[in-house]
């Protein structure tokens, strides 16, 4: 390949055009004895290549050559182009003071035109310093220039400069629209990688403005545009990962940028992005409550912006190796002072992460009960309640609520906790996805604990009900966001579906399967990157709950609600006209014991196992005990709806003595049961009976239990294909489900029921217009599910009861498939006689043989909801 000299002028702006091919060209021409200005040239495009997607230490080499055959060529405007070029190099190298130094020098001898872009790159490398101001007085005296000379190309990128600068500042509305601005110009170039520049900018404009799901969409954009270019994509990780922190995906964004960091050093790369990419990791593992790994990752980031220069970035840095460090309880007395420092140095330099930092300051005074600094400090943080995007007045809003819970005011606590969670609750319902409205609770965490506090010690239980309530599983609060019409996400789950289905058919002939693995790997992470793209459009302050409300329709039964508080389970016991408050014991006892529960139904499951019986037994009055404590004393004779936290939604609760020959519905809150018993059946009263694949007894009740429906529709073989089962499950008044469950606790949303085409999953549930109003899914780990956000859970079950299912039986255990039958038949028989789901679970168990494997599998299903 050769490059005329008439081309020459061409090879630096093709460097962010088509880099690749810019790469090749330059050194064609190197090949050619080139004269000293185009070698210069040639030297400065490879340069550029190296610095940003190569090895820094060849791009110094190639840039200073680049300078060399400038100043030979004596051409004093490209030696000034090349010195602007290498002070980014020597910046990015971590020798700000080299390549300040080049930048005065190009300064002096660029002029006009050349000068003017001399000044985009010095704002450009203020900005890689965190020297805001200076970023934008350069860029000011750049634009003007660009303009009148009719350079639409560095134009369009002095204005994204500018729009980033302003995001850096928090000035989301001047972002907007310099980055609107350097758009319509970039439309008007070839510049492809500049483009994919303009699409990740406007990722992190949507990102500062709150729109997380915007902000993901773009920045899979931008990936995927810079995937055709073939360039690595360091600050788009940095950016993604900041993302993903937000939407409550803190181990994700981990992983990434661990990823990308052995990427860097496997290149040589840049050490300012590797600073930046460790700072990324350090909040990432602290979010993800892992202080160690923060502290690590934070520790490192702080030498490298000290020794680049970058006090705006340190501070950043300290801030979150402060943070590791309280969190593990390390130093509190310094602490203090250090937190005091950067957050006023963030505050001086104009971050949006000072409230962050002063709250950090004064939480920490407060935990070592120094109530003047800890009042001063709030006080700062409190201010950043009232404007700003969410996240940062929530902030405030905690910082608030820690100065009222320190001035003793009950009252000004529980209304700063109500703001704050007012706030979270509009920024949750624009989430579409409903992985990413149950992560984003845990930033309400602190808030509802703090009211709760408040209300345990002084409040009744009527106000502790209240406020368990008032953050407890929030996203079946509202319909999940209907998947759109997309027909890139219906071909990921049709091809998900098939490649699934051919691993799964691989491993029972025993044939290898680690490129099918790779493929379904690859698959759901389009899919589920598609789902995190949808916006919320359900309003937020949707349903309130009406404690007297709930005491009415409870009738003669009771609710029981666990709240967990400093580590104890609290018994709010609802019913009889009233509200009672009993203590239970150690939460942390009781997830040992329902753990060996579950560990021991596993083994009963099999024959041979009968031993285990008695200790099964036993292990069921030790969590009664830890569980209801006194209450199991004052349940009355009616039903009982058991609302457990979160973390104990795996307690098989009609193990428990009182609980076991009583009518037991769980509800993942006490709301969630009020609109279960308010959902209307679907007229028609349509049945459903699918017999998925692979059963050890072919799902043997559904034929018997289709007679006893008579005109019931049944799927199975070839019939009984997710396209098929969805559509006839639409609006069904009741589904029977048999077939294989595979719960996935590494990406719940994909746990699934095997159909004949593979994984019928829990996105595809979430396209119904209308769940079944019953549904009874007689497998395995049906009922299990995934704790994540505050007190949030994600999986079958709680994907159904938004969608208008009134009530669903499910294991949360392996399950003998030759027990589950008679089990089966004896539920459906309690249900043709007119009982609800939990009196004809309670009767069918009552029916069964008494040996280890039956009783197990009884214990193992559990009915949800209130139909």
């Amino acid at each position: 390949m050769t490059a005329g000299n008439d081309s020459v002028p061409e090879l630096l702006p093709m460097v962010f055009a088509a880099p690749n091919e810019a790469l090749a060209r330059a050194r064609a021409l190197l090949d050619s004895d080139p004269p000293p200005s185009h070698a210069s040239v040639a030297h400065q495009v490879i340069g550029i290549w190296q610095r940003d997607w190569g090895d820094l230490r060849l791009a110094l080499e190639h840039l200073r050559r680049a300078r060399d055959l400038a100043a030979r060529a004596e051409s004093p405007e490209r030696e000034a182009d090349v010195l602007a070029t290498l002070g980014v190099a020597l910046v990015h190298a971590g020798r700000t003071r080299q390549g300040l130094a080049a930048f005065e020098q190009g300064v002096r001898r660029g002029s006009g035109h050349t000068r003017a872009r001399v000044l985009y790159r010095r704002a450009y490398v203020w900005w890689v310093l965190g020297h805001h101001r200076e970023a934008l007085e350069d860029v000011r005296r750049a634009i003007p220039v660009l303009r009148q000379t009719g350079d639409v190309i560095w134009t369009a990128r002095a204005l994204t400069l500018r729009a980033t600068v302003h995001l850096a500042l928090g000035a989301v509305e001047r972002a907007e629209a310099d980055f609107t601005a350097a758009e319509a110009l970039w439309d008007t170039t070839g510049q492809e990688h500049d483009k994919a520049d303009a699409v990740e900018s406007r990722g992190l404009a949507a990102f500062r403005a709150g729109d997380i799901p915007a902000a993901l969409r773009l920045l899979d954009e931008a990936q995927e545009r810079y995937a055709k270019l073939g360039t690595p994509t360091f600050m788009l990780t940095i950016r993604r990962c900041e993302v993903l922190m937000a939407a409550g995906l803190a181990p994700e964004a981990l992983a990434e940028a661990d990823a990308a960091i052995a990427v860097l050093d496997g290149i040589g790369g840049q050490s300012t992005r590797k600073a930046e990419l460790l700072l990324v990791a350090a909040r990432a593992a602290r979010l993800a409550g892992d202080p160690g790994t923060a502290i690590a990752r934070a520790a490192v980031a702080v030498r490298l912006f000290s020794g680049q220069r970058r006090g705006w970035w340190e501070a950043h840095a300290r801030l979150v190796l402060i943070e590791a460090r309280f969190a593990s309880g390390r130093g509190y007395g310094r602490l203090v002072a250090d937190a005091a420092r950067v957050a006023e140095r963030l505050e001086s330099s104009g971050a949006p992460a000072a409230p962050e930092a002063w709250l950090l300051a004064g939480r920490i005074a407060l935990h070592l009960d120094w109530t003047a600094d800890a009042e001063r400090y709030l006080r700062v943080a409190a201010r950043s309640r009232r404007s700003g995007p969410p996240l940062a007045r929530i902030t405030g809003w905690a910082a608030q609520a820690l100065r009222a819970r320190a001035a003793g005011s009950g009252r000004g606590v529980l209304e700063a906790c109500r703001c704050g969670l007012a706030v979270l609750d509009d920024h949750r319902m624009t989430l579409g996805a409903s992985e990413l409205r149950a992560r984003a609770t845990a930033q309400g965490a602190e808030l509802a604990a703090l009211a709760q506090a408040v209300s345990l010690a002084g409040g009744g239980p009527r106000r502790l009900l209240e406020w368990s309530e008032r953050w407890r599983a929030t996203v079946l609060t509202a319909p999940p966001t209907r998947p759109p019409a997309d027909p890139v996400l219906q071909s990921g789950l049709t091809a998900f579906r098939e490649i699934a289905a051919r691993a799964e058919e691989a491993r029972r002939d025993g044939r290898p399967v680690p490129a099918l693995e790779r493929e379904q790997r690859r698959l759901e992470r389009e899919v589920r990157s598609r789902t995190l793209h949808m916006r919320g459009d359900a309003p937020g302050g949707g349903y309130r709950f009406d404690v007297a409300g709930l005491l009415e329709r409870l009738g003669d039964g009771r609710l029981v609600a666990l709240a967990v508080l400093d580590g104890r389970v609290q018994v709010l016991l609802c019913g009889g006209g009233r509200v009672r408050r009993f203590a239970g014991g150690q939460v942390e006892r009781a997830e040992r014991e329902a753990e060996h529960v579950q560990a021991t139904l596993r083994r009963l499951a099999h024959p041979r196992a009968e031993g285990r019986l008695p200790l099964v037994e036993a292990m069921g009055r030790r969590l009664e005990e830890v569980l209801l404590g006194p209450a199991a004393r004052h349940l009355g004779s009616g039903p009982v709806v058991v609302v457990p936290p979160a973390r104990l939604h795996s307690v098989p609760w009609a193990l428990l003595p009182s609980l076991r020959e009583r009518v037991v519905s769980v509800s993942p809150s006490a709301s969630s049961w009020l609109r279960a018993r308010e959902t209307e059946p679907p007229a028609g009263g349509r049945h459903v009976l699918v017999r998925g694949p692979g059963l050890a007894t072919g799902g043997a009740e559904v034929p018997e239990v289709a007679d006893r429906y008579g005109r019931a529709t049944v799927l199975e073989d070839a019939d009984a294909r997710v396209p098929r089962v969805l559509e006839e499950l639409d609006g069904a008044a009741l589904a029977h489900i048999a077939a294989h469950g595979d719960f996935r606790a590494d990406s719940p949303l994909f746990s699934s029921l095997r159909m004949v085409d593979g994984p019928l999953i829990v996105h595809d549930f979430e396209r119904l217009a209308r769940s079944p109003y019953r549904i009874i899914l007689s497998s395995c780990d049906t009922a299990r599910l995934a704790s994540v956000g505050a007190d949030e859970l994600l999986g079958l079950v709680t994907a159904l009861l938004p969608l208008g299912t009134a009530g669903v039986v499910a294991s949360s255990a392996p399950v003998n498939d030759e027990a589950v039958v008679p089990l089966m038949l004896a539920l459906h028989k309690g249900l043709g006689d007119g009982l609800s789901l939990a009196e004809a679970l309670r009767d069918a168990r009552a029916a069964l043989p008494s040996d280890a494997t039956h009783q197990a599998t009884g214990w193992a299903f559990t009915a949800f909801g209130a139909a």
